[in-house]
C-alpha cells in the first residue's frame, strides 16, 4: 500500500463568509457539501471548513503552501497558522476502514469517504484551537488565587476582570453554540453510511473526552472569575457607601459650624 499524507492546517478563528464564495467557488472552483468546500490541486484534494479548518490529503508542500496562501485574505485574523495535525493514508479494496498509530487504511478512494473523515479531523483541531486558548487563560490566571490566598487581595482591576470574562464567555459560546463542535456534522443527513468512519475517527481522536475536558476547565475557570467579580462589586460597593457616610458627615459637620 502507498501511504500519503494528511495535513490538518488551522486557518485563523473563522472564515470571512462576504469573500468565501468568491474565493472558493468562482476562482478556485470548489464544490460545496454544506459546511465543506472539496478543493482540487494537482496532486491532491483538500476540505476546507467554514469554520477555519483545512484538511489536505495526498497535497504536496509546495501546493499546499500555494493553496494557504490564496486563503489568507479570507482567515478572520489574516494569519495562517502552521499545521497542527499530521496522518497519513493508504487504500486496501481487501481491508476495512482501520486506524492505528495515526494511520488510515481506506476500503476506497471516495471523496465523500474522505470528507466523512475529513470533519472529524478538522473538529478535532478546531477543539486545540481552543484548548490552546484555554491553557493561555489559564496561565494568565494561574497565580490569582495563590496571591489572594496570600495577600487577601485580588491582583486585578474591575476592568480587568470583565476583560478575561468576557474572553472567556466568547470562547465557551464559540464550543457551544457558534461551531457546532457537539454535534454530529448535518453531512451525514444525506450521507448516513458514512457516520460510522466519521465516529470511528472521533472516537480514536478522543474528540468526545477532550470536549468535555475542555468544558470543565473553562467552567472552573468562570466559576473563579465570577467570583472575583463579585468580589470586585462587594469592595466598590463598600467603596460608595464609605462615600456616602463621609459625604453625610461633612453636611452635619456644615450644619452645625
Amino acid at each position: 500500500m502507498k501511504k500519503q499524507g494528511i495535513t490538518v492546517t488551522v486557518l485563523g478563528q473563522d472564515l470571512e463568509a462576504a469573500k468565501l464564495n468568491a474565493l472558493v467557488v468562482e476562482q478556485l472552483g470548489a464544490v460545496r457539501y454544506r459546511d465543506a468546500y472539496g478543493i482540487k490541486t494537482l496532486s491532491g484534494e483538500s476540505w476546507l471548513f467554514d469554520y477555519g479548518i483545512l484538511v489536505s490529503w495526498g497535497t504536496p508542500e509546495d501546493e499546499r503552501q500555494n493553496l494557504l496562501a490564496q486563503l489568507e485574505d479570507i482567515t478572520s485574523d489574516g494569519a495562517v497558522s502552521i499545521p497542527m495535525e499530521q496522518y497519513a493514508w493508504a487504500v486496501d479494496e481487501a481491508q476495512a476502514f482501520a486506524v492505528a498509530h495515526d494511520v488510515l487504511t481506506l476500503p476506497s478512494d471516495d471523496t465523500h469517504v474522505k470528507l466523512a473523515l475529513s470533519h472529524a479531523f478538522a473538529q478535532s483541531a478546531k477543539v486545540m484551537y481552543f484548548e490552546d486558548i484555554a491553557l493561555k487563560v489559564i496561565e494568565s490566571t494561574a497565580q490569582i488565587p495563590h496571591q489572594l490566598a496570600a495577600t487577601g487581595k485580588i491582583p486585578l482591576s474591575r476592568v480587568d476582570v470583565s476583560k478575561t470574562r468576557g474572553h472567556l464567555l466568547t470562547t465557551i459560546n464559540d464550543i457551544n453554540l457558534h461551531f457546532g463542535l457537539l454535534d454530529t456534522p448535518e453531512f451525514f443527513w444525506d450521507y448516513p453510511e458514512l457516520e460510522s468512519l466519521y465516529l470511528r475517527l472521533a472516537k480514536y481522536l478522543d474528540l468526545q473526552q477532550r470536549i468535555e475536558i475542555l468544558g470543565k476547565k473553562l467552567a472552573t475557570l468562570q466559576n473563579m472569575l465570577d467570583m472575583l467579580a463579585e468580589e470586585q462589586h462587594h469592595k466598590h460597593a463598600a467603596f460608595l457607601e464609605w462615600i456616602i457616610i463621609i459625604l453625610i458627615a461633612v453636611d452635619i459637620a456644615i450644619y452645625f459650624f
